[in-house]
């Protein structure tokens, strides 16, 4: 699927946050695509996010295919005894969409909360999630400590951007994302691990690390024959990459085995093990 493009609308309001006026919020309208979850403008109709099924008791709702929205997708694995979800979405506006969602898929709401690593576009909906226990890796707490002492606004924003350009992309992401900073937190998790932890429910977790993140973890479900991969296999964020970082392919054929059917990433099309396979393959 190609990248959307951003409209003249939404580049003159780009301009304008990054000169210190309004910020971004409400862009002028963007294409909407066939993955039938998001994004719209001021003039076109609300393409809401939807839950699709994958296999077994694991549904899956998109992230927004503009890599300039930087919107992970999300999963939830759905239990009569308390349903997983994996990642908290972009925002607190995001993660009110996914509640939606779930509820016109007629998926119960969610007991624990898995964060597969600690950048923003994965946790930053976690404050719009009350009630519900939060599961991370261990080396991620004292990273959201240091996010969560930030003087979020968007004004901070722009300031950060102003001193280091290399911030750009995410940095503007994030204004787009928010809103209003009211009631808006970064959340550490309650229940932490090391190297594996399995909730009540089947659902497994493994610590595996990597370049883009150090707290990077899978998401198992064995019965659903599905492995949710976060964003662990991808090179480090744009403002910390080097020109010699890459996929890590390699990562990821430690990964594959025949106890898994299908294989998730948060910014991609699910993949069949064989797709997997033939992805990862060299010469």
């Amino acid at each position: 699927m190609p990248p959307l493009k951003q409209s003249e609308g939404d580049k003159r309001a780009l301009v304008a946050w990054r000169e210190g006026g309004s910020p971004p919020v409400h862009l002028g309208s963007r294409d909407v695509r066939s993955s039938g979850h998001y994004r719209s403008g001021r003039s076109s109709a609300i393409v809401a996010p939807q839950f699709r099924h994958l296999a077994g008791r694991v549904w899956l709702c998109p992230g927004d295919p503009d890599p300039d929205a930087v919107q992970a997708g999300v999963a939830v694995v759905a239990d009569e005894r308390g349903s997983v979800m994996i990642d908290a979405g972009q925002s607190p506006a995001h993660a009110a969409e996914i509640r939606a969602a779930l509820a016109a898929a007629g998926l119960p709401e969610p007991r624990w909360l898995v964060y597969t690593h600690h950048h923003w576009d994965h946790v930053w909906g976690a404050c719009a999630w009350p009630g519900v226990e939060i599961i991370g890796h261990a080396s991620g707490v004292p990273l959201l400590g240091a996010e969560a002492a930030r003087p979020w606004s968007h004004r901070y924003l722009r300031e950060q951007v102003r001193a280091d350009p290399r911030l750009g992309p995410s940095f503007r992401a994030r204004a787009l994302a928010m809103d209003s900073w009211d009631g808006f937190a970064v959340l550490p998790p309650a229940r932490t691990f090391t190297d594996t932890d399995e909730l009540p429910v089947g659902v497994r977790l493994r610590h595996v690390g990597g370049g883009h993140a150090p707290d990077s973890i899978v998401v198992s479900v064995p019965d659903s024959g599905v492995l949710l991969l976060g964003d662990c296999f991808y090179p480090p964020p744009a403002h910390l990459r080097r020109p010699e970082d890459g996929l890590d392919l390699a990562l990821i054929r430690r990964l594959l085995d025949d106890d898994h059917g299908w294989y998730v990433s948060s910014h991609a099309e699910p993949m069949t093990l064989q797709q997997a396979r033939s992805y990862v393959q060299t010469d």
